[in-house]
């Protein structure tokens, strides 16, 4: 059954009547076909101005859809010949960092991604999408790896933020993480981040200091969760949703920061509604930028890439 959120419940209503339609014996006197056409068309235009006006909270809701697609629904249809590799060579392996080797559109790569899962079991198993430190040293080890074989490396941010136990924070958290963007401002070679759900603190900036950062259309990115953000400002986590508007965390207002370079459209009522649809305009936006990144040497890209990140926050010169 598809799961709807609590600012779609006219939608679900709707899409209820067409499923009771469709269940209707064909012998039924009224025209099953006309009225179905009809609520499917209500369906349509009640998604699009629904979706046209999300506020920041229900974007962060969006991004956290169960059916939306995590970093494993990106490489199994965006990267052929996939190898994973696994382990940080020092401590363990961290399942909530994906990571591997293929190819993109025919072209050798390297691939980060944080992963979720898909139902319980899952997102136990890969910890909610939140790396301890072994993750981070991994993706560090992929993005070396990366850089002395000359592979562009592609990394996929779906997570709430770095697992903050006190095991993550006794094998030294804020180091693994600092080493990973060291790593990714470092590698001399083209990084294209995709934000494919929530891109929450520092575990998403650490696969995120990319030369091109891209990010889906309902997806958030952000130094912390609304939640977090409202417990720490007003001691109040149910003030999530004043939170998410002050933090400016939607793919429109990073834009316009100049945080993100470019936002990729979603299917109509957000890539859990089509997740093929959405993973392939991810696909073309991500071959656009790696086509715009051509040709660059190692040397250029990084001191590009640190430019890049120093300008961030900088006022703009007066004219």
């Amino acid at each position: 059954m598809r799961h709807f959120l609590d600012f779609e419940r006219p939608i679900a209503e709707l899409e209820g009547k067409i499923e009771e339609l469709r269940r209707l014996p064909e012998a039924a006197e009224v025209d099953i076909a006309e009225e179905i056409a009809t609520l499917t068309q209500k369906v349509e235009k009640l998604l699009a101005a629904t979706y046209a006006k999300l506020s920041p909270w229900q974007k962060t809701l969006v991004a956290r859809h169960p059916a939306r697609p995590h970093a494993k629904h990106f490489v199994a249809r965006l990267i052929a010949d996939f190898l994973p590799l696994a382990g940080d060579r020092a401590f363990a392996d961290d399942r909530a960092i994906l990571a591997g080797l293929g190819r993109f559109r025919g072209r050798a790569v390297a691939v980060l991604g944080t992963e979720k899962g898909d139902d319980t079991e899952g997102r136990v198993a890969h910890n909610f999408g939140m790396s301890r430190p072994e993750g981070y040293r991994k993706a560090r080890r992929v993005l070396e790896l990366a850089g002395r074989f000359g592979l562009p490396v592609l990394t996929f941010v779906d997570t709430p933020g770095a697992y903050p136990g006190i095991d993550a924070e006794a094998r030294g958290q804020a180091e693994a993480i600092a080493r990973s963007i060291e790593a990714c401002l470092n590698a001399p070679v083209p990084i294209v981040a995709t934000i494919i759900g929530e891109g929450g603190s520092g575990g998403a900036i650490a696969l995120a200091a990319a030369d091109r950062v891209l990010m889906l259309e309902h997806a958030v990115y952000s130094v912390i969760s609304p939640e977090g953000c409202a417990s720490i400002l007003w001691r109040d986590a149910a003030q999530a949703e004043a939170a998410a508007e002050a933090m400016k965390m939607t793919a429109a207002d990073l834009k316009a920061l100049g945080l993100i370079d470019a936002i990729v459209p979603e299917p109509l009522g957000g890539a859990h509604r089509n997740p093929e649809a959405a993973i392939d305009a991810a696909g073309e936006a991500i071959a656009a930028a790696l086509a715009d990144l051509a040709g660059k040497g190692g040397a250029e890209l990084v001191a590009a890439r640190e430019e890049k990140f120093l300008a961030m926050g900088r006022q703009p010169a007066s004219a």
